[in-house]
This record gives structure tokens, sequence and C-alpha cells, in this order.
């Protein structure tokens, strides 16, 4: 790799890293003011002007709160389980592109991290690694909440990765890609409805069921309520993370928030278009400018399910662990594996019709 390319390559692992930390510590500002409203109080307010230094405050306290580790736990393995949950949701972004292409000095930069030809397999295979942080995390605390909290999210993101994955094929086949960006670029493409109105072939125009199916295990995946067994505290004390403290305890929720973030720049990606904007493409703009709205208009989506997450926790209850399985092996599988078959029907019938 020469220099000229070196450059914007690390200057953009940079400003992403930057963007998606800034976000994880203002999406918990977000959510206790969201749940201040919800519950007709105030919520954070002394910190900064309406509170908005509150986050940075947090960081600090837990920066300097004493690291207690218990003496029962397994060591080497309960430091080690933060850092696990934690990195593979940093990971999982680098294969999300966030926008189309720019150019810099007469060089094309395509705001993406990493452009891997096999980009969905591989946010759902660092995503996976998660699981091996909250299970390691209740196994080395040496506690039975903790023990019983790891179990039930290894069986919850075992059982609800199934149909993460399934919900995904539809939009595979439709597509005829794995690779993220290919997949974007064919939804800024238009389908004539009826002949006469045009709509752009976004993913949840051809794949609704899956959209939804996705939405549910996203949920499930990110331990989010009605879905947050794991951690259930009125059960549970606190979950696999009972007996953790300081930036331990904090890595937790960072993994928590950022693996929102990814799940969210994935639904985006996969089923609204990602970074594109109906109509835009005819308004006869520089191709730097259209860009930027792009990027604005892919953080705006991304945003808005980042809302349905915190507005979802805050407004419903959560289930009884064997509703949450039932709903799983019972609800959404069966229903994403009729959903494959209809959809390579669907596609067989297309292409013989052609």
């Amino acid at each position: 790799m020469t220099l000229p390319e070196f450059i914007p390559l690390i200057a953009k692992v940079l400003i992403c890293f930057f963007v998606v930390l800034t976000l994880t510590a203002y999406l918990t500002l977000a959510e206790r003011k969201f749940s201040a409203f919800i519950q007709d109080r105030i919520g954070p307010n002394r910190v900064g002007p309406l509170g908005l230094l509150q986050p940075l405050a947090d960081g600090v306290k837990f920066i300097f709160k004493e690291d207690v580790i218990p003496a029962q736990v397994h060591k080497v393995y309960y430091i080690l389980a933060p850092a696990l949950l934690l990195v593979p949701a940093l990971l999982g972004y680098v294969a999300i592109p966030f926008g189309d292409s720019v150019e810099i000095a007469g060089q094309t930069v395509p705001l993406q991290i990493a452009n891997v030809d096999l980009g969905i397999l591989y946010v759902l295979a660092i995503g996976g690694l998660s699981v091996y942080g909250l299970f390691m995390a209740g196994w080395a605390s040496n506690n039975k909440y903790s023990l019983l909290g790891g179990l039930r999210a290894s069986a919850q993101m075992v059982s609800y990765e199934l149909t993460l994955g399934l919900s995904i094929v539809g939009a595979l086949l439709v597509y005829g890609t794995t690779n993220l960006r290919d997949i974007v670029h064919q939804q800024t493409e238009y389908w004539m409805m009826f002949g006469v109105v045009p709509v752009p072939k976004w993913g949840i125009v051809f794949q609704p069921v899956g959209f939804i199916l996705f939405l549910v295990s996203a949920f499930a995946e990110s331990n989010r309520l009605p879905f947050d067994l794991p951690e259930a505290e009125n059960e549970l004390v606190g979950g696999y993370h009972t007996e953790y403290g300081s930036m331990k305890f904090a890595m937790f929720f960072m993994g928590e928030y950022t693996g929102m973030i990814t799940l969210s720049g994935l639904i985006v990606t996969l089923f609204f278009g990602g970074w594109h904007v109906p109509g835009l493409e005819g308004a006869g703009l520089p191709a730097n400018i259209i860009a930027a709205i792009g990027v604005g208009a892919f953080c705006v989506k991304v945003g808005f399910f980042l809302f349905l997450f915190i507005w979802v926790r805050w407004t419903l209850p959560r289930f009884r662990y064997d509703q949450l399985m039932g709903l799983s092996w019972k609800g959404v599988f069966p229903v994403a594996l009729i959903n494959v078959f209809l959809t390579g029907i669907c596609l067989y019938l297309h292409h013989r019709s052609m």
C-alpha cells in the first residue's frame, strides 16, 4: 500500500473510531434523558449546559474509581471478558459503508474503512464473538448469579443468531452479493411499481419480513429490552457483570451501545438504502456535496434506529425466559425459514418469466 492510499485509510479509521465512541457516550445521555421524559422526570441537567457534559463526567468517574478484583475470580479471564465484548463490536463497523466516494486531491476515496467482498459474513462472524465475552464474564466471576446470566446470554444469542443470519439471506438472494457497498449501490436504482411509480430498490421494499425478523433479532443480540434476561436485576442482581466495577463495568455498557450502532448501521445498509437519498442524484450537485449529504442521510437513518432501541426499552416489559426462547424457536426462526423459501421461489419464477 502506497503512502497516498495509507493516509486516507488511517484518517477514516481515526474518524470512525472517534465518532463511534463519542456516539456511544452520548447514547447513555440520550437513554437517561428519554427515560426521564417518559417517567416525567428531569434527567441529567447539572454538568454543562442542559447536562450535555454528563457523559464526560461519567467517563472520568469510571476511570478514577477503584478497580477491585474479587478474590474468588479466575483473574485472567475475568480481565479479558470486557474487552472480548467491546472489541468485536468496534471491529464490526469496519465493513459497513457510511457514504459513497469523495474526490480528494485527485484521488477517489470510498467512505468505508474496508471494502470486503464477504462484508456481511465478516460483520456476522465478528459480532458472533461477543457471546464468548459474555459467557467468559459469567464463568470467570465465580458467582452463581453471574454464571446464570452468562448461560442465559449464550443461549439467547446463539438462538437468535440463527434468525439474524436467515433474515439476511433473503436480501442476499435479491441483490446477489455479500459485498455491502455493492448492495447499497443496487439500492440506489429504481423499480417502476405498476409501471408508473418509481420506487428505490431498498431492501425494505423486497424483504419487509426479513427486516422485521432482523430487527427483532437485533434487539435480542444486543440484550436490550424486552430481551434483557441475561442481566435482569430483579432475578440475577446484575447478571454476568455482577462482580465488575470501574472501567471494566463501563466496557460492558460500551460494548452494548457500540453493538447497537453497528446493528443499526447494518439495518440501514441492508434495508434502507445506506447513504441513498431518493431523487438526489438528479439534483445536479457536485459529487462531493452529494457524498456529504449521503453521509448525513446515513447518520439520520442510524439515529432513528438508535432512538427506536431506546424507545422500546422504556416502553415494553421484558419477557419470561421461556417466552423468549419460545419466540425464537417456535416463532421467528420458522418464519425466517419460510421467508427464505418463498424468496427463492419468487426469484426463480421471476427469472423464468424473463
